[in-house]
């Protein structure tokens, strides 16, 4: 029997899939706001959330988990400027506002940024 499962495939394989949505990741916590497609947005919000999260706790442990996703310059970032906003915020860093439809191909845009 066939089972559902979660997350959005965006028409490409494992590897390269996870590859753009990094790309995005680092693209967005560089310049902490960005416009992508509505569906890379709401896929890419609860990662980036749940790495600010780990950046709360400033650690050696948590800067290594950063080191996975991102390279030492977006963590350093990460963990002295971004995730020092958040200390007092139990969740909900990121905002999700549609723009509309993008006039090439009619896909659904957004804006994702910091709160």
């Amino acid at each position: 029997m066939k089972k559902r499962k979660s997350g959005r495939i965006f028409s490409r394989k494992g590897s390269v899939r996870k590859a753009m949505l990094l790309s995005v990741i680092r693209g967005f916590l560089q310049k902490e706001k960005i416009q992508t497609t509505e569906a890379k947005a709401k896929e890419v919000r609860p990662l980036v959330e749940k790495l600010v999260t780990k950046g709360k706790v400033n650690t050696l442990a948590s800067r290594r988990n950063l080191l996975l996703y991102v390279d030492e310059a977006i963590a350093k970032k990460v963990l002295q400027d971004i995730s020092p906003r958040y200390k007092e915020r139990k969740g909900g860093y990121t905002r999700i506002t549609k723009v509309g439809a993008r006039k090439s191909d009619g896909a659904q845009m957004a804006i994702l940024e910091f709160v």
